[in-house]
């Protein structure tokens, strides 16, 4: 069978707190996405999404992305990353333009998106994304192209996501320290919405929720367009500090446990069901575990207990941020969960009755060539990068007179993006 060859490839890097994984795609000539090979890595210099050691962030991106190499037989020049911190913040901008009742044609499209683009406040901030959404014809919603139809009053609503600069900045040099070019930073929650929403979900509302390490984003998207953000402070990584900190173990041994024998549902036979504290290959010198056994085992219902507490932590403070962007009651609907906290046993079952709303766990779309391994909630965010990159949606920033590159990360075009678009159309 003759290989197949491919006409563009995209790279893509997602700075986790708990890992570091890279991704590279190809797109075939018959239009195929397939993944051609990706890796990760235990994380290091990233804290809650922040760069906090610029020489171990670089070192822990070249390694993923090396390893990802390899897995390709390819190597990437740029890449496409993830920002889960920064302070990410998203807000709707809403533009009409007056049209008299003529066709609408090409110079009035473009016309209203340069009008929308004057109307970005980012307040000191740096503008990640600035996508049109819709249009609307004299208010009526649910317009994807109006060329060529006849209104009095032409609108578009544009998704703005904001974030703090230096962090980003801090991001992006630690990439280009690797020896690679940006892209563009990625908004985290709008990556995983790639890889995880339907279309029809976007259109009809929906949650989601993406627990990471140590930052939980929670997303609300209807209408197409994601329409609210927000970020919390805490991850899997906190239930896995209060299981090491209850037992009086080391990380890596609470890690294990909750990923292995940790579960978000408890069952009458957990008080019954003893769990070794250490591991295959684990120096079993190491630290007792404070109430364990003269084998060194726990009861299976005190991790659990630890686990269901610290949940209910998190799902109280997803509750309060969905109802402060509206999403409950009559608002409410379908709420997705992905990142690698979501991989815990029984999660969905909890957060449903935690939330009063039907819960899913939201996973990487089947993709050829995807690892099984790599096919989990934890590398979502992962495959929605390539997935963005392939699609690379209009930024308001980038038409007219603005199609120069404003930044080399997520203002508008990067470096890469400009050279394709001047071979494509000179």
């Amino acid at each position: 069978m003759a290989s197949k060859r491919f006409t563009r490839y995209f790279g893509a890097v997602n700075t986790g707190s708990f890992r570091i994984s890279a991704m590279i795609m190809g797109l075939t000539e018959d239009g195929e996405l397939q993944v051609l090979g990706s890796g990760h890595r235990a994380s290091n210099g990233i804290k809650r999404g922040y760069v906090t050691d610029m020489a171990a962030a670089t070192y822990a991106i070249r390694d993923a992305v090396e390893r990802a190499e390899k897995n390709a037989g390819t190597s990437v020049q740029s890449v496409w990353v993830g920002c889960a911190g920064a302070g990410l913040a998203s807000q709707v901008s809403k533009v009409e333009i007056d049209i008299n009742g003529r066709r609408i044609e090409e110079e009035d499209i473009e016309h209203l998106l340069i009008s929308a683009r004057e109307t970005i406040q980012p307040h000191g901030r740096m503008v990640l994304h600035a996508q049109p959404a819709h249009y609307t014809l004299d208010g009526a919603h649910g317009v994807a192209n109006p060329k060529g139809l006849h209104a009095e009053r032409l609108g578009i609503d544009v998704h703005v996501m904001l974030a703090d600069g230096a962090p980003v900045r801090n991001l992006t040099e630690a990439v280009q320290n690797a020896h690679l070019d940006v892209e563009a930073v990625v908004a985290a929650p709008l990556a995983a919405g790639y890889a995880c929403l339907s279309e029809e979900e976007r259109e009809l509302g929906v949650a989601m929720v993406e627990i990471g390490g140590e930052v939980t984003n929670v997303a609300v998207y209807a209408g197409g367009m994601l329409l609210g953000l927000k970020a919390l402070p805490y991850g899997s990584g906190d239930i896995t500090d209060a299981i090491a900190s209850a037992f009086g173990i080391r990380r890596f041994q609470a890690e294990r446990l909750k990923c292995v024998s940790g579960s978000a549902i408890a069952s009458p036979t957990d008080h019954r069901e003893m769990i070794p504290v250490n591991g295959p290959g684990d120096d079993q010198a190491g630290p007792v575990a404070r109430g364990a056994d003269d084998k060194n085992r726990i009861a299976r219902a005190e991790l659990v207990s630890i686990v269901t507490q610290n949940l209910s932590r998190l799902t109280d403070e997803i509750g309060k941020a969905l109802k402060s962007m509206g999403f409950t009651g009559a608002n409410g609907g379908q709420v997705v969960m992905t990142g690698g906290g979501a991989e815990l046993a029984g999660l969905a079952e909890f957060a449903q009755s935690a939330l009063g709303m039907p819960v899913r766990i939201g996973k990487p779309p089947s993709l050829t060539g995807l690892p099984e391994a790599h096919s989990t909630p934890g590398f979502a965010t992962l495959a929605g990068l390539c997935l963005y990159a392939a699609d690379d949606p209009i930024d308001i920033r980038s038409v007219g007179e603005s199609r120069a590159p404003i930044s080399r990360f997520g203002l508008g075009l990067g470096v890469g993006r400009l050279m394709r678009a001047l071979k494509e159309n000179f």
